[in-house]
């Protein structure tokens, strides 16, 4: 499935339609590349545990969300960053461990399947994690989390590619091709205006390409289309310049 974005209502009767698709179609793996400048990383991300179980109770006086953490969820997504730090260079840890008693449960899996992959892995708290990746990107290679660390820490890495319009992802499972959309919500603010940055699209579509049809020639096209427009000096206003979302689409068009 190639999803475009859609923007969640602060309201507690509503369920993600993103957050549904993903838990009943069991897509564990959120897979976010950060490409630009010095950064090449690749934050995975759990995808259907952490605080973004549903299990969820609000009351007139108390709101209470479950934080779950399981032993096969922790492995499963452990494997997954371990089969991809396989043909790079490591693997880090990103958890609150020190805080957290479930997080405990988290790290231990982690570096017991480094451990039997026989990947090279290092640890880091969190919150110094998201401090350091943008301070020294070109440390970073292969990044795993729980389900809501993930989710900030790649918003957060967005910055070193230049704006959130520029973060794909694709939610992977054992059982079928998966679910690939951009990072970023359907921005209502510049509804209609022609200013969208579509980026983020046509790199989620290659990801669609590369995971989900085994189509890597295809999607090393999509991604070098994207990356020579921006040589050529593409900039939509996210990335400080004054291309709309059509000239956008035609540059990466003229490059394919």
């Amino acid at each position: 499935m190639l999803f475009g974005a859609v923007t969640t209502p602060p309201d507690p009767e509503y369920r993600s339609v993103v957050v549904q698709m993903r838990k009943e179609l069991d897509l564990y793996a959120n897979v976010r590349p950060v490409r630009g400048g010095d950064a090449d990383i690749v934050i995975v991300r759990e995808n259907t545990e952490g605080l973004y179980s549903g299990i969820e109770e609000v009351g007139p006086d108390r709101a209470t969300t479950l934080r779950l953490i399981t032993r096969k969820g922790s492995e499963r997504i452990a494997r997954f960053a371990c089969g991809l730090a396989k043909g790079r260079h490591h693997l880090t840890i990103g958890h609150k461990a020190n805080v957290l008693k479930a997080d405990t449960l988290f790290r231990e899996v982690c570096i017991a399947a480094a451990a039997e992959a026989g990947v090279p892995v290092r640890e880091k708290f969190i919150d110094a994690l998201c401090l350091d990746v943008l301070q020294h990107p070109g440390e970073y290679d292969i990044v795993v989390t729980e389900n809501m660390f993930g989710d900030i820490l790649s918003d957060e890495a967005a910055m070193l590619t230049g704006s959130i319009g520029m973060l794909p992802s694709a939610s992977l499972g054992d059982g079928g091709p998966g679910l690939f959309e951009p990072v970023h919500g359907s921005a209502p603010d510049i509804a209609g205006r022609g200013v969208a940055n579509p980026l983020a699209m046509f790199l989620s579509a290659a990801l669609m390409l590369r995971h989900g049809l085994d189509l890597e020639a295809q999607a090393a096209a999509v991604e070098s289309a994207v990356q020579r427009a921006l040589a050529a000096g593409l900039r939509t206003p996210d990335l400080g310049g004054e291309s709309g979302t059509a000239q956008a689409t035609e540059a990466v068009l003229e490059n394919l």
